[in-house]
């Protein structure tokens, strides 16, 4: 299956005690020895893609359904297992907060322990940061990120997880990845959840002609692109908009502003001309195109902004507004992986969800666990089909 998407959930706080986490670990080292059996490295870490595989492994070893915290704790703890049994052949790196930001130095140290050699260690540091970049400033939805954990296997196949917050909505949205990706078109294969209005997506099928003309503005030079911001911003400040709202994830401000006589949708807030200037004289390396820019440090969602407004006024090239949810509002949101009973978005893929669960019930049965800490297991996952299965199909 290749189902890796985005799944979101309610924030919950609190932690995990140690003796539940000792169970954790016991679990996930012995489901993981034996998915690598099944599956090989490379196949495990593309499991981790799919957001309901995701879920399961999570429930399975003890978090809660709809937690989410399943995705720190989960990563937190199969990092864990992963870097004292490296014979598996399967390494997870990054992880919350200060752990996401160690990323390109634990790539390194797998690189090593792998021995992928140097010219994949630099692709895969760079493949982390442009899927960093996409989730934060060219696909803006109001949720900031905390939260980038690579899965790595022994021949460099990787798979990226990425969770941001949202604190006016107390929910948080999860991204997933996996190798091969197109990083700048759509590379989201399913976004779930609650719409968030009026987003800022560069990375939309519709916003090929924006990425295209910002490419080209890049290869001129990015003085030119700091003096045609000026030239815009200069020309709508001041504005009364038309009509003005805060977008229900509070990203920022969506406004509708006259330019040259026609309404123009503006994502705010947008940064001063001098803030665009001194961040572009100040990059210290060579930008040949729209991924160099992207990559450059300092960056971010403000200086995305300036560039789509550029595309759009100047050259009439727009980004997309739209959120790319296709799941129905539902409190079971990763649900969306097998589709919903009444065809909404699309019919149920029952087979899907049934080798979910089947597959990790022969795993468990097949570990090397105690009779309790299988029941717990069972337990776990009956839940969870309950949830899931029986409510969709």
């Amino acid at each position: 299956m290749s189902l890796e998407g985005v799944a979101e959930l309610p924030l919950h706080e609190g932690s995990v005690p140690g003796w539940l986490l000792r169970v954790m670990e016991r679990l996930s080292s012995a489901i993981l020895k034996i998915m690598v059996e099944e599956f090989g490295p490379d196949k495990v870490v593309e499991r981790f893609s799919n957001p309901l595989w995701f879920q399961a492994f999570s429930n399975v070893i003890g978090m809660d359904w709809d937690s989410s915290g399943s995705t720190t704790v989960l990563t937190g703890v199969l990092k864990s297992v992963t870097w004292r049994n490296p014979q598996l052949g399967v390494l997870v790196l990054g992880g919350k907060g200060e752990n996401a930001r160690r990323t390109p130095f634990e790539i390194r140290e797998a690189s090593r322990k792998f021995d992928l050699g140097e010219e994949l260690a630099r692709g895969l540091e760079k493949s982390s940061r442009l899927v960093a970049k996409v989730d934060s400033a060219l696909f803006q939805a109001g949720y900031a990120l905390y939260h980038h954990a690579m899965f790595l296997s022994e021949t460099g196949r990787w798979s990226i997880v990425q969770q941001g917050m949202n604190i006016d909505e107390k929910t948080a949205r999860r991204y997933h990845w996996r190798q091969p990706t197109n990083f700048f078109n759509n590379p989201h294969e399913a976004v779930a959840g609650v719409e968030a209005g009026r987003v800022l997506n560069m990375v939309h099928p519709d916003a090929e002609g924006l990425r295209r003309t910002l490419d080209d503005l890049a290869r001129e030079g990015l003085q030119k692109v700091a003096s045609l911001y000026s030239q815009v911003y200069n020309n709508i400040k001041g504005q009364t908009t038309l009509s003005q709202f805060t977008t229900p994830t509070g990203s920022g401000v969506v406004a509708r502003v006259k330019y040259r006589g026609e309404d123009i949708t503006v994502y705010q807030p947008l940064p001063h001309p001098f803030e665009v200037y001194k961040l572009f004289k100040n990059i210290d390396v060579l930008v040949e195109g729209f991924e160099d820019l992207v990559l450059a440090r300092g960056v971010g969602a403000k200086t995305m902004r300036a560039l789509a407004l550029i595309s759009h006024l100047i050259y009439d090239e727009p980004p997309s507004f739209k959120d790319r949810v296709d799941t129905p509002l539902d409190p079971f949101v990763y649900s969306y992986a097998i589709g919903g009973k009444d065809g909404v978005p699309y019919r149920v893929k029952r087979r899907d969800a049934e080798e979910v669960v089947t597959t990790l019930e022969d795993i468990i049965d097949r570990a090397s666990l105690g009779e309790k800490e299988k029941l717990v297991a069972f337990r776990k996952l009956r839940e969870l089909k309950i949830k899931i299965v029986g409510k969709y199909i």
